[in-house]
Parts: C-alpha cells; structure tokens; sequence
C-alpha cells in the first residue's frame, strides 16, 4: 500500500465523490445546534437529521462531507492504540436518490481502485444483514456485491447485533447496513472465524447504511420507509492510519509531531510512558477543537466536558514533569495542521491556559480537604469512598491521592474507590446513552414549533439589547428550549416581560413561516441572520416569519406562528462569561 498523508485523503475522499455529483458540504459545529439530544455532534448523520426525515437540502440529493465529532463514553481508554475523543469522520449521503446498487459499485471502486486507495481486491471482505423477525435477509446488497466481484466465500450475513442501524429509541428510521473489511491474512481463529471476531484478522474500512425501513411503535413491524436513504461512514483517523501500514493512530502525522514535541519539553521516553504522551496531546487536540467552536470550561454541559479532558492532559503533563508552555506549543502545532479547514484563533491558547492554572488551584484545594481529613482516619487505610470524593468534588486525581496516603504511612481502598468510580461511570453512561432519543426520532413537532420560537427570541433580543445580539447556542428538546445569547448583564424583570411580549405579539399577529433557497451571499446580501451558516454549504435556506425574523436555518420550523399557542421563559440565567441563556416554554 502506498503512502498517503491527511489532506490526500481528504482530497482523495471530495474528489471522488464529487465526480459521482456529489455536493461538498462542511463540517457542522461539534456544538449541535437545536438538538437537546447529545452534547455533542457525535456522528455525521446527527446535523443531517432534518434532511434524512425528508427535508429539502439546500445543495440537493447528493452529499459528501467530512464532519468533525467527539465522543467521551470511552474517555477512560484513551492512550491504547485506537481510541480518540475527537475525530472525524467522512461521509457521503444519498437523500431519497441512489441506493444499494450504485452504493456498493462506488464504496467497491474507492477501496479498490489504484486512483484511490488502491487495496487488494483479493483481500476485500463484506457483510451483511442475515434477517429476523422484524425484517428480511439482506440478500439485495449481496447480490450486488457478487457483481462487482466479492465471492461468496467473502461474504458474510450476521444478525441484527452486527449489521443493523436504528435509534435507540426503538422507532423511527432503520435498516440493513453492510460493513467492509480487510483481511490481514492473519490465520482463522476458529472454522466459523467472521469478521464480527476480536482475533484480528478483519479490519474494518467502511460502513454503508441503509435506511429503507421505518418502525412506528416500539418493537413494532419495519415498513418500508416514504423516503430511502444512504449513510456512508469511513473514520478519517482510523483509515489513514491502515492505508498506511501504521499500528496505531498515534504513528501518523496527525499525532506523531505533537509526540515529538512532548518529548522534546519532559526529556523522556515515548515508549516508556505511552499511555501519558498519548493522553496529552490527544486531550489537547480535542480541547482545542471543542474551544474553537466557542465553548469553554464550566461545571455543566459541554465545559465539563471540555474541562474534564484538559485536567486529564494537565495530569499526564505533570507526571512527565513538562513545562507549561508544553501546552502552548501542542496548540500551535494543530493550529497549523488544520490551517484552511478548522478555524483556531489565537484566544485558544490563552482559554486552555486559563484552565490550567485553575486546576493548579484545585489540586491545591484537594491537599487542604486531605490535610482535613487525615485527623479522623481511625486506622491506616483511606476509604475509597473517600477518595472518590475528592475525585469527583475536587477534581483531585487518584494519583496524587494515593502519593500523599503513601507520605502519612496510609493506604487508599482501591476496590472500593473503582466501585465507586464504575457506579458513576454506569449513571454517567446510561444518561448519556439515554439522551440519544433525539436525533432522527426527536424532530417533532414540538421541537418544530420550539425551534422557531427561538428565531422571535433572538428577533426581541435584538430589539431590546441592540443588533449586536448573535445566538451563543441552542439546545431543544421536546420539552423546552434553552437558546444562549451574548450579554453583559442580568436581564431584568421588564426585560423578560418586554420579550414574551414580543414573542406573543408575533404570535397573536399569525403569520406564516415562510423559507426560500439561495446562495449564502445572496442570503448576506438580504440581511439574513446566521451565526452557523457556513455550515449548508454554497445553497441555503432563508426562513422568513413576515418582517419580524429571517434567518439562514436548516429547519424544522412551525407552518405559522400561530402553532405556538403562547410563549413563557421560565428562567434567564448566566451561561459563562458574557453568555446569558434563556429556557423557555411554548403552549400548543
């Protein structure tokens, strides 16, 4: 296999399928927008749920994009050889168009094809779904991938665990998909060896979602869906890293001059402190990301999240005995490997930097609540309740909690503080999990109706605290909406009544919600509101509500304002530094 570096294969990935008429598209925020589901964007299908549903896309039936995506329910096994935070993944989207037959000759062509990755046809194996109960074996895809040339003794049916996509939820769209990989060449480890197996000898390289079915009640019958879709994914990391040869992410370009760097500040080994390098600068690459799209580090939400991660890396950083401007230089370099595709400005640095030197102060505070402590040990051993609590409360690493037990002759109770830990991470996981009903399946038409009540709410913020008001996020569930605005002070009590008059008034007034598609310049030209426009591409939808709002937007939205019946915000509250948020209700 030949050598390819990261923007080769992004290139390689646009070209490809853009000669198949595919429409570029950029990347999304990793801060979803409208979307109470997920803190982050944590597929490349979440910020295409309204197009995948049946809305119109702005640049048409056919779409590519590489979309950057964070996922922390595995933080813990960051610094093994595979497991990142932040990644991003590439995908090409067929909305309502072509389906399985142009999907497996075109996913076929760009494994195999020596223009593109060139892979040996020879070593190219595939799955696919077997069937049950709730829908037939996927016997269409296999066909088709007889044709372009996989024998049958390549192809592999597995069950529903394997090679089937839907919500968690249960309902909404779903169906088949058909997973691509490589053979090693490594032996079989067994006669029924597949590539569902951990052995090694199947790497995968691709997926290919279809979504051809929908299910309307929980475990109910999968009926054909009114509009078929296609959802390719191919990790960017994780391909780039095979394509190449390389064991592990860390050996490709994308890491392998930030380990250097590490290296060159603490004096020591890469080999002889992996887990610690790896930790530090890939924490550090995803703060950075998460900090360009405008979050910073806080006790909820996205900013604990985003906190989380950069004391993780200050805490490698310590035990490898860097210098603070190890940091520094971490940033700069990605800075400068994402120049021309992810903006990073230079407040990166001095946020993360911020952050730093708080935690500084937390481990201080941590030692104080220990020195507490230690009056009341009645034996030789600290409890691992205990410990955890100053884990969790403090922010106080293990580590550095089982130093100072070892200085006074004590001993922490590990078992009960992993106890502890893993009860934590289970209620953690499970809300995290549990969030995840939103996406496809929470494009209601509460959040409908929710969705442009924040557009009169920003058309009032702008009428009462002046024009210079932009949107600071959004968050929707069916429930409520929670939209971020910058502001330098409390609203007041005539303030808030001033914007549910507002609202109301627009809605009292019915008026019909209303959208057309143009260029974004065309859109700019008219005077539309957009803090995330760049992110439709080159076409874009204009939502207009009469001469109240418009708004460059990807929809959903009520037919007139009317649907909303009233408006009421429960609360205004402080979101960070200069960032107010509002949550608010509407009554159908």
């Amino acid at each position: 296999m030949r050598k390819i570096t990261y923007q080769e294969l992004r290139k390689m990935w646009f070209d490809f399928y853009q000669s198949h008429e595919h429409q570029i598209i950029p990347s999304w925020s990793l801060v979803p927008e409208n979307d109470g589901s997920v803190l982050f964007t944590t597929a490349g299908m979440q910020p295409l749920v309204p197009f995948l549903l049946g809305e119109k896309h702005p640049a048409g039936k056919r779409l590519c994009d590489i979309q950057k995506c964070v996922r922390t329910g595995d933080i813990d096994e960051v610094g093994d050889n595979s497991h990142l935070t932040f990644f991003e993944m590439m995908g090409n989207w067929s909305l309502g168009d072509y389906f399985k037959k142009e999907k497996v000759a075109w996913s076929y062509d760009f494994l195999t094809n020596p223009k593109y990755l060139g892979l040996d046809k020879n070593r190219i194996a595939v799955t696919a779904f077997a069937g049950d109960e709730v829908a037939p074996r996927d016997t269409e895809v296999v066909e088709y991938w007889k044709q372009v040339g996989i024998p049958e003794e390549r192809i592999f049916y597995l069950p529903k665990s394997e090679n089937w996509w839907q919500l968690a939820t249960g309902t909404g769209p779903c169906g088949p998909d058909s997973e691509m990989f490589f053979d090693t060449g490594k032996p079989a480890c067994s006669p029924s060896c597949n590539p569902s197996c951990d052995c090694g000898k199947y790497v995968e390289i691709g997926n290919d979602v279809y979504m051809q079915y929908v299910i309307h009640q929980k475990d109910g019958e999968a009926v054909p869906a009114k509009q078929r879709n296609v959802d390719t994914g191919m990790g960017l990391e994780r391909l780039l890293c095979f394509v190449n040869g390389y064991q592990t992410v860390y050996e490709s370009e994308i890491f392998a001059p930030a380990i250097q760097i590490v290296a060159a500040d603490c004096q020591k080994s890469y080999a002889e402190n992996l887990k610690a390098f790896r930790v530090l600068v890939e924490h550090t690459r995803a703060a950075t990301m998460i900090l360009s799209d405008g979050v910073l580090p806080s006790a909820t939400g996205q900013g604990y999240v985003l906190r989380r991660l950069i004391r993780r890396a200050v805490r490698m950083a310590n035990q490898l005995e860097c210098s603070r401007d190890v940091y520094v230089k971490i940033i700069q370099f990605y800075r400068e490997f994402f120049q021309g595709i992810y903006q990073i400005d230079e407040n990166i640095t001095k946020n993360y930097l911020d952050e730093v030197d708080k935690f500084s102060k937390t481990i201080e505070q941590g030692i104080r609540e220990f020195n507490k402590i230690l009056p009341y040990l009645k034996d030789k051993t600290l409890s691992g309740k205990t410990a955890f609590r100053l884990y969790e409360t403090y922010g106080f690493p293990i580590e550095l909690t089982q130093e100072l037990a070892t200085e006074h002759g004590l001993t922490v109770n590990m078992e009960e503080f992993e106890i502890a830990k893993t009860k934590h991470s289970e209620l953690s996981h499970t809300a995290s999990a549990g969030t995840f009903k939103g996406g496809l399946a929470d494009t209601s038409e509460e959040t409908a109706y929710l969705h442009t009540a924040t557009h009169l709410l920003l058309a009032g913020l702008k009428k009462l605290l002046g024009k210079g008001v932009v949107q600071k996020g959004s968050n929707i569930t069916p429930e409520r909406l929670c939209f971020g605005f910058n502001c330098d002070h409390k609203l007041t009590a005539d303030e808030i009544v001033f914007l549910e008059n507002f609202v109301n008034d627009a809605i009292q007034k019915q008026i019909p919600v209303t959208y057309k598609e143009m260029s974004l310049t065309e859109a700019r030209e008219i005077g539309a509101e957009g803090s995330f426009a760049n992110k439709y591409g080159e076409r874009v939808k204009v939502y207009s509500i009469g001469d109240v709002s418009t708004e460059i937007c990807g929809g959903p939205h009520a037919n007139n304002t009317a649907d909303l019946v009233s408006f009421k915000i429960k609360k205004e509250e402080s979101s960070s530094a200069g960032i107010r948020r509002i949550k608010a209700v509407i009554k159908k």
